[in-house]
């Protein structure tokens, strides 16, 4: 009865208690540093220690964790090699074609487009093309590069073959703007780089039926000689009307290919892949022409519609 009195005596004073009064200024100020009940922040000091305490063992143990697991995936990792290669990983067996220059416009990525008269269009499509080749160009820029041909195809251990811009690409050369100056525009293809990818060569007895014409008498006229060991690489117009608009065509280096002596790809310092540059000597003005490049090796996939193994781009030129 009593301990009944009591509670009720202190619930009525607490009721009756006047409520203290707190500008916006001093309840913000208290929320940092409560001076009456000695808190920073809402806790007191035993409480931040408390909570401090939780999380720096929380996130020790984290970082314990992580770095067994980091230490854990770096042994399994080669630094010279990927862990799966060819069919076992991810890009496959059948590497896919690039080619450059290419727009800085996302929209447009596929468009070369430019007017012959206008230099200032000229020079942003041929420093792209500087901008792109300038490991080729510049010899000291990389190391263990040397000549290589088909009757000495490999390189010595450590080293690779060299890309030689100036010696073997003609128009397509930087010291020409790469044919852009003369209406004549070069484009470079090169074949996607697949660890220990070999290509697979076809022999004059075995060319497929939708080779063009013009590439089987080339491959014909080289017999049975080394030179046959060659990834070729053909261009043309996509549709009828685009063929007959795209003009004559020259390729450098003549082989019309990326030569065998630079496969397999081994990841070694210095490597450059292979260029085949596309001089289009006198196209059609003023209209797109669709463009698309093929390279045949017997273990490369072709799916035009998929666009493997092959590179679609759009050519025009205004005057």
């Amino acid at each position: 009865m009593l301990l009944e009195e009591m509670s009720g005596k202190q619930y009525e004073d607490d009721y009756m208690r006047i409520p203290v009064f707190k500008s916006k200024i001093k309840s913000f100020s208290d929320f940092f540093y409560n001076s009456t009940e000695k808190t920073v922040l809402g806790k007191t000091k035993k409480q931040w220690g408390v909570t401090g305490l939780f999380y720096l063992v929380f996130f020790s143990g984290l970082i314990v964790l992580f770095s067994i697991c980091m230490v854990g995936l770096m042994a399994t990792i080669r630094k010279d090699k990927p862990r799966w290669t060819l069919d076992q990983s991810l890009i496959g067996s059948s590497p896919g074609l690039g080619f450059r220059p290419i727009s800085d416009n996302p929209r447009e990525l596929a468009l070369i487009f430019y007017k012959n008269n206008n230099e200032t269009q000229i020079k942003t499509w041929t420093r792209r093309l500087d901008d792109y080749l300038e490991h080729y160009r510049n010899r000291t820029m990389l190391p263990n590069r040397q000549r290589c041909d088909y009757k000495f195809p490999k390189p010595k251990e450590g080293n690779v073959c060299a890309v030689d811009l100036d010696t073997d690409f003609g128009i397509c050369s930087p010291s020409n703007q790469y044919g852009f100056n003369n209406s004549s525009p070069c484009v470079f293809i090169k074949l996607n780089k697949i660890f220990d990818w070999i290509p697979e060569y076809y022999q004059p007895s075995e060319l497929p039926s939708d080779m063009p014409k013009k590439l089987v008498d080339h491959i014909k006229s080289y017999g049975n000689s080394s030179e046959l060991n060659t990834v070729w690489v053909s261009c043309q117009g996509e549709e009828a009307e685009d063929r007959e608009s795209l003009g004559p065509i020259q390729y450098f280096p003549k082989i019309q290919g990326f030569p065998g002596y630079y496969y397999p790809y081994k990841n070694i310092d210095g490597y450059l892949s292979p260029l085949v540059a596309v001089n289009f000597k006198r196209p059609t003005r003023n209209k797109i022409i669709n463009v698309e490049c093929r390279a045949w090796a017997k273990n490369i996939i072709f799916h035009q519609r998929q666009k493997i193994g092959m590179v679609h781009f759009e050519l025009r030129i205004d005057d």
